[in-house]
């Protein structure tokens, strides 16, 4: 049985990102596109169109073209939005990298996404630098100032003509983002232009969004949801976007506060410290309209309890990168939805709810895993026919990994996981990335990760380890092990030691099994 949503269809221009965004500014030209949170830098749209046209021209001059990648590695600032749209303008692809990255994991999606040149800055060189040179690329530039390596206001400078391209909206990839997708290895996401177009103007209907709104970026733009509903989503609507290069609860407030931003995108770790922390009655936050909270499940107490400290409109809603990625939210003039549901579909996307056990459709208020077919559905897997297949299958619907439930009124509620992927704080912790290093440490014989709640409710790795026979190895350090070797969020916060991995009778591990013992 098919679902679609309760919104008519939305027309769906064919052109690229650039021209949706950055082809008729009007009566945005003078208005301030983008701020920077801390120092209170700003660019007009004007500015950035002009910017974006300059770094395009000196892409071109270095060789950078259709066809090509580039990555980006920073945290959020003005310029970040001119180095994206400058690589897509130029007819190029960007692959947004995890500013918290090690060098080698730099490196592993540098070489995957084939980049021939990375954007960073100074504070990230000490994994950029040398990520960048394991991944045989010499071209590194910072956005500030580093002595020995070119910088972006020396590339702002060039003369040259902006290159013609003509970019197919619906095969040219725009941007190449890291998924775990439902389970494995990050993966490079093939996202067309066309598929971010479809979503910005899919979520024109739920998001009541404009050229007064004020919106707090601090969710980072490397993440598709920084990238579509904070970014791309804000330039184009004409609203101006607060950037924060990281979250600091004193330095968030403070920007709400002195940028007066209506509009506050959050991840639930951050709506714990808003209905809990005591510093949070020492700041003006009167001018918040609503927080949208996205990339973990907001539990409905803590939302209800944000919404009466701060006196603001609590929504959520549900995604994947792999579908640019917004496919259901909780519409802006809807109060009546609850925030327990993620709210309805998006236009121009259609939903099945299917039974993991039998594969057959279930129908209204039966627990089945997502599926969803639309214009934002990712084009594939970078170079990974297997993973693609496995996710989208050829009728187009892409299997979530998500069990979930759709009530009469076409409210849709997230109620399990079929996918093996950990969700820490809104990031992704792919099992298998944290096996395949724990296997190489020469007192473990084996290993298996799974999600576990810890005493906030939060879903953190566990690393159930089998030690090789005399091994001294303890809890503590097995945890420095991988810490030593992941980006923070990925870290192993606790430990059991167990005689052997329970396994099927073809090797896969029997997560459900250790999950169970979890729950003795």
């Amino acid at each position: 049985m098919v679902f679609r949503s309760p919104y008519p269809d939305v027309e769906l221009p064919d052109v690229s990102l650039h021209e949706l965004l950055f082809a008729d500014l009007g009566e945005r030209a003078d208005r301030v596109a983008l701020v920077d949170g801390s120092s209170g830098a700003s660019l007009t749209y004007a500015q950035l169109a002009g910017a974006i046209d300059r770094l395009a021209a000196a892409l071109a001059e270095r060789g950078i073209g259709k066809g090509d990648v580039v990555g980006i590695l920073s945290p959020n600032t003005p310029y970040y939005a001119v180095v994206f749209h400058g690589i897509l303008r130029a007819g190029a692809t960007a692959t947004t990298v995890n500013a918290l990255y090690t060098a080698d994991e730099v490196a592993h999606q540098l070489v995957d996404a084939g980049a021939k040149m990375l954007f960073t800055v100074s504070v990230l060189l000490p994994n950029a630098a040398p990520g960048a040179e394991k991944a045989g690329i010499s071209d590194v530039v910072v956005l500030d100032q580093a002595e020995g390596y070119p910088n972006l206001t020396q590339l702002l400078a060039a003369t040259g003509p902006v290159p013609e391209v003509v970019v197919d909206p619906a095969q040219d990839v725009a941007v190449l983002p890291y998924s775990s997708g439902t389970t494995g290895r990050a993966k490079g996401v093939m996202l067309t232009h066309r598929n971010l177009v479809a979503n910005i103007v899919q979520c024109g209907p739920l998001l009541k969004v404009g050229g007064n709104t004020r919106i707090l970026a601090v969710l980072p733009f490397f993440h598709i949801y920084g990238m579509q509903v904070l970014m791309n989503n804000g330039l184009h609507v004409g609203a101006t976007v607060v950037t924060l290069p990281k979250f600091d609860l004193a330095e968030f407030l403070r920007v709400i506060q002195d940028h007066r931003t209506d509009r506050v995108y959050i991840a639930p770790p951050v709506a714990v410290a808003l209905a809990k922390h005591p510093l949070v009655d020492q700041y003006d936050l009167t001018g918040i309209d609503t927080i949208f909270s996205g990339a973990a499940p907001l539990d409905v107490d803590l939302a209800a309890a944000v919404a009466e400290r701060l006196g603001c409109r609590v929504s959520q809603g549900y995604g994947m990168t792999e579908m640019s990625p917004v496919s259901h939210a909780i519409p802006d003039d809807r109060d009546d939805i609850p925030v327990g549901t993620v709210g309805v579909i998006a236009p121009n996307m259609e939903c099945r709810f299917i039974d993991p056990a039998t594969g057959e459709d279930v129908g209204v208020g039966e627990r089945g895993e997502l599926w969803c077919r639309g214009p934002n559905v990712m084009k594939g897997y970078l170079n990974n026919p297997d993973a693609t297949a496995a996710t989208l299958d050829e009728d187009g619907w892409l299997h979530t990994g998500d069990v979930a439930v759709i009530d009469a009124d076409g409210l849709v509620t997230i109620v399990d996981r079929v996918k093996e992927l950990i969700k820490y704080k809104g990031y992704q912790v792919p099992p298998a990335e944290l096996e395949a290093l724990l296997l190489t440490h020469p007192e473990i014989a084996d290993a298996a990760v799974v999600g576990v709640r810890d005493d906030e409710g939060e879903e953190v790795p566990k690393a159930f380890v089998v030690l090789q026979p005399g091994a001294a190895l303890d809890g503590t350090g097995v945890m420095a092990f991988v810490a030593d070797n992941v980006a923070p969020h990925k870290k192993v916060r606790v430990v059991e030691f167990i005689e052997a991995i329970p396994k099927s009778a073809a090797g896969k591990i029997l997560r459900k099994d250790l999950r169970a013992r979890e729950a003795r």
